[in-house]
């Protein structure tokens, strides 16, 4: 593995997840409590065996980067081992990140140094486990020219991601980045497999295939709409592996969380009484930056008033107090407070949050540092939250970063 370079694509605006994303890049979003989305990527990454990492960054990346440089710096530089920022540097030309290729195309300089002889390249915004050990193994034994991690997935979730069709050898023979339902009802299956974002590229060809899109005027310079489909029509050996997965449960989990209501379906999956997603695999452990903060914390048990702190079905961070309040199927991140009488049923509430006396508050994502006002209902009313916050067509409402009620 020492000679595989990692870039982690961590760059994107993340549009279909806002208001989450307008204070941050995709891949910062917090999740599961007291993680940030590219926790998982880099994860897989430290569990994997890959030791040198570069993290690309260009949208809103501030928060992103304080929580590399405060909880990812725990690799020995005088090993060659590393994880490292790459902000948008306009290194060659007067443009910054065009795409996901030119991104690549503009670092070729970390490659020309490192010398790898394989470029792995990963997306920093999906929740899964995945040793890339066996995917580089499979490509160096295969002697494909680059390696595409797939999934399978129902038709219905194919049209945000790319469309992969396999031959009998799972040699690919079409790719389709974000194809239509039309045209994945062509098909005439259920399910389809589909592009992870993870590609494992043999050095040198990726080079020349970057130098070349580079010089295409017609080109969106991203792998999914442009390299890898012009490779296909070069016949190169582009290979699909399909993803193993880490998480030791019945059903394989994968999640693009893209948009909000996947966001929070995510999120919710980890409050079952069997979660789907196993965040307590001491084999698999996903690290992040812990945050200094007391033990979480109940209080009060009136039962003649009814002041009760209680907690049920619900991950609590450090330095959450749930004074006479109910928290049910719930993610409360880091310093939450929950006051007396306050009802909070199937919501995600991020740092800072301050739930007042009597509220109530279900199907909801409050982001960082809000003050809900004593009574205040929210997610019952779906008409009136429209008027203030942001709503889903599935009905989840979400309150914004620092949003004054």
């Amino acid at each position: 593995m020492r000679k595989v370079l990692t870039f982690i694509m961590a760059g994107g605006k993340g549009e279909r997840l806002w208001p989450l994303t307008r204070d941050r890049v995709k891949p910062a979003v917090p999740f599961g409590g007291i993680y940030r989305i590219i926790d998982f990527t880099l994860s897989n990454c430290i569990n994997s065996g890959l030791r040198r990492i570069f993290v690309l960054t260009q949208y809103k990346s501030a928060s992103l980067q304080r929580h590399i440089r405060l909880g990812w710096n725990i690799l020995p530089s005088e090993l060659g081992q590393f994880i490292e920022l790459l902000p948008a540097q306009q290194r060659v030309g007067e443009s910054w990140y065009l795409g996901t290729a030119d991104a690549i195309y503009q670092n070729l300089y970390t490659i020309d140094e490192e010398k790898p002889n394989e470029v792995l390249i990963l997306s920093g915004d999906h929740i899964y486990k995945m040793n890339y050990y066996h995917m580089i193994d499979y490509h160096r034994r295969l002697e494909a020219d680059v390696t595409i991690g797939i999934v399978e997935l129902e038709k219905e979730k194919a049209v945000y991601l790319g469309m992969v069709e396999v031959d009998n050898e799972f040699r690919i023979i079409n790719f389709k980045e974000k194809p239509t339902l039309e045209e994945l009802n062509s098909l005439n299956k259920n399910k389809v497999y589909v592009s992870m974002g993870i590609y494992v590229f043999n050095t040198a060809i990726l080079k020349d295939e970057l130098i070349e899109d580079s010089q295409n005027e017609n080109s969106s310079h991203d792998f999914g709409r442009d390299i890898l489909p012009d490779m296909l029509k070069k016949n190169y050996r582009v290979l699909g592996y399909n993803f193993i997965d880490e998480n030791k449960k019945q059903a394989q989990y994968w999640r693009d969380i893209g948009t909000i209501d996947a966001y929070y379906e995510a999120n919710m999956d980890l409050v079952q009484v069997e979660p789907l997603f196993n965040l307590y695999d001491n084999d698999w452990p996903v690290r992040t930056y812990q945050e200094q903060f007391p033990p979480a914390k109940t209080v009060f048990s009136e039962e003649k008033s009814g002041r009760i702190g209680l907690v049920l079905d619900s991950l609590i961070a450090n330095g959450c107090i749930v004074s006479g309040g109910k928290v049910c199927r719930s993610v409360l991140s880091y310093n939450v407070r929950i006051n007396s009488f306050a009802e909070v049923y199937d919501s995600i509430l991020m740092e800072g949050v301050n739930v007042s006396r009597y509220t109530k508050i279900k199907n909801a994502i409050i982001d960082k540092d809000v003050n809900i006002p004593t009574g205040e209902v929210i997610g019952y009313n779906l008409d009136q939250d429209k008027k203030r916050f942001f709503v889903t067509e599935s009905g989840i409402v979400v309150v914004a970063k620092r949003t004054h009620i």
